[in-house]
């Protein structure tokens, strides 16, 4: 790709674009800047545009009917238009950083290039007008042509400045699929134990986003670089834990790795959420090995009660990034149940829909799939019959409608208090009875039979 500044037109949108010509036909700059710019120089769909301008918070207000002070002190005000925003954010340097995360003072300036410079990538310090055509003084538009990510000035300097960049660079380069100079890489591994001090919230955006990427395998690089020393110890462990048995080839974290890269392939079936779900499943969901991790006489290793373990270190790592609590509950479960192997028939897989939950089923047979496809070749093709059966009983109990629920009874609480029947611990007892026969046999979803079996 041979990229030319001079020919690089972008189509801006028509908010934008008036919000721009008004700031221009009152005197001042301004510039569509940053990740929107970058993103439509490579054709992608930007979330977001932001604004920079000469003008003042106070002189942009002036201009604009509705706007609200998102972050006035730092020179940012946004323009709503009906119920959506466009950040427009004074020419601005950022005098030093306090807390390796926000510069203690920030200086309103005249100056384009003062706050290009600021900006943490290169390909992230373009900017663009209508009028001005692309405005590239730190040579984005060529790391962009060599799928390169490269700071803006020196790596150190911009690092020390804001710990949070160091994940930054390695979504980044998780995302677009760039490979980070060398400068960048040396400078995230002498300072990575700054991360330490940013925040587990702010920690856990950029992981995820790193995992959902097109390319979850450049967490390797955040070992290798001693990121996730400091973010994931427990990752690891997990890089420094062999696996000694036919059925693996690769370290406990090389399989992982691998799985997360296998369900990647899967993401098309499922939605943003359900995503975050699975990529989060696959990272944990052998965090237990190296602690259960025994060997025997002839040197075979064994990881017995893995999952239950990796449950517990999931749960605390996610607990520790502050992650959501139906987050939490649905990789837990995915994770304890990853390595189930239940007979294949109709009441073991109907047991095994009620232990995974129905909603988690489908991810739960994608979470066997690919955890089976970063092992070795070992019993692969009876590995891979397994799965298929099992997929094929459970959409036939579905298919049925067979009950796999005390909701889906067809006696209810209520009947069974009509019936004589106490309320109190005593009718769920009866209700999880109940459903315990209904599962062995599907037909005793009878009013009259589950009545008298009550």
């Amino acid at each position: 790709m041979v990229l030319d500044k001079s020919r690089i037109q972008i189509k801006l949108p028509d908010k934008v674009k008036l919000i721009i010509d008004t700031l221009n036909d009152a005197g001042f700059e301004a510039y569509a800047v940053g990740g929107c710019v970058r993103d439509s120089i490579l054709g992608r769909n930007p979330k977001d545009w932001d604004i920079t301008t000469s003008a003042m918070p106070n002189q942009v207000k002036k201009l604009f009917r509705r706007t609200i002070d998102t972050g006035i002190q730092h020179g940012t005000v946004t323009v709503m238009f009906a119920d959506v925003g466009y950040e427009i954010t004074t020419y601005r340097i950022d005098s030093e950083y306090e807390d390796m995360r926000h510069p203690k003072e920030v200086i309103f300036t005249d100056r384009l290039v003062e706050d290009l410079k600021r900006r943490d990538f290169t390909i992230n310090a373009m900017a663009y007008s209508d009028s001005s055509g692309l405005i590239d003084e730190f040579d984005g538009l060529s790391c962009i042509e060599s799928k390169t990510l490269k700071a803006v000035g020196n790596a150190n300097e911009r690092l020390s400045e804001d710990a949070l960049r160091i994940l930054r660079a390695l979504r980044f380069s998780a995302e677009l699929d760039y490979e980070m100079d060398s400068e960048l890489e040396s400078a995230i591994s002498e300072l990575a134990a700054n991360l330490s001090k940013i925040s587990a919230e702010r920690i856990a955006t950029e992981l995820i986003k790193l995992l959902k990427s097109d390319h979850p395998d450049k967490i390797r690089r955040a070992y290798e670089l001693g990121v996730t020393k400091v973010i994931l110890p427990e990752f690891d462990l997990c890089m420094d834990t062999l696996q000694n048995t036919k059925h693996h080839i690769y370290s406990v974290g090389e399989h992982t790795i691998h799985s997360l890269i296998e369900i990647d392939k899967f993401k098309d079936q499922f939605d943003e959420r359900e995503n975050k779900i699975l990529k989060l499943t696959m990272l944990f969901h052998d965090f237990g090995k190296p602690s259960c991790r025994t060997t025997d006489e002839n040197q075979t290793d064994h990881f017995k009660q893995h999952p239950e373990a990796s449950e517990k270190i999931a749960v605390n790592i996610m607990r520790r990034l502050k992650l959501d609590n139906d987050t939490i509950e649905n990789v837990r479960t995915l994770v304890r149940l990853h390595d189930l192997r239940p007979k294949l028939t109709d009441e073991s897989v109907r047991r095994l829909i009620v232990m995974v939950g129905l909603s988690r089923m489908e991810m739960m047979l994608k979470v066997r799939t690919a955890d089976m496809l970063s092992q070795s070749e070992y019993l692969r093709e009876e590995k891979l019959l397994y799965i298929a059966e099992l997929e094929k009983k459970y959409r036939e109990i579905i298919l049925r409608k067979d009950c796999l629920s005390i909701k889906d009874l067809q006696i209810k609480g209520r009947d069974l208090i009509n019936s004589g029947i106490k309320e109190g611990p005593i009718l769920g007892e009866i209700l999880k009875a109940l459903l315990d026969d209904v599962l062995i046999t599907p037909s005793h979803n009878n009013y009259d039979y589950l009545l008298e079996k009550a």
